[in-house]
């Protein structure tokens, strides 16, 4: 399976901002959903300038093992993502910025 896809829309993903495994497979609608794309992060070959560094967890967990999560970690702090303990404020570093629902008009009921 080609992961070329997968590849393109991590490469947009701008410097300080990141995303999770399960909006990359919702975006890319991957079958097996986030544990695909899980799969094509794992993938990822060197040298091709993808920043892999910029997928996440749900809820912005930092779940990569070592050695790669020390890695991950300062490649995202370089880039001023500011990180607690193993998590990322998503509210403050999502990409795409979740778009914010406007407040709806509340139907009355009717019996």
């Amino acid at each position: 399976m080609s992961w070329e896809r997968v590849y393109r829309l991590v490469k947009k993903i701008p410097r300080g901002r990141v995303t999770t495994y399960g909006e990359l497979a919702r975006a890319l609608r991957l079958r097996g959903g986030a544990r695909a794309a899980g799969y094509a992060m794992a993938a990822c070959p060197n040298g091709r300038g993808i920043p892999w560094h910029r997928v996440v967890g749900a809820g912005g967990r930092l779940i990569i093992r070592e050695p790669y999560a020390g890695l991950q970690r300062r490649l995202l702090e370089t880039e001023g993502v500011t990180i607690e303990g193993r998590r990322i404020d998503m509210q403050r570093y999502a990409w795409p910025k979740a778009k914010k629902k406007p407040a709806g008009r509340r139907r009355a009921k009717t019996s």
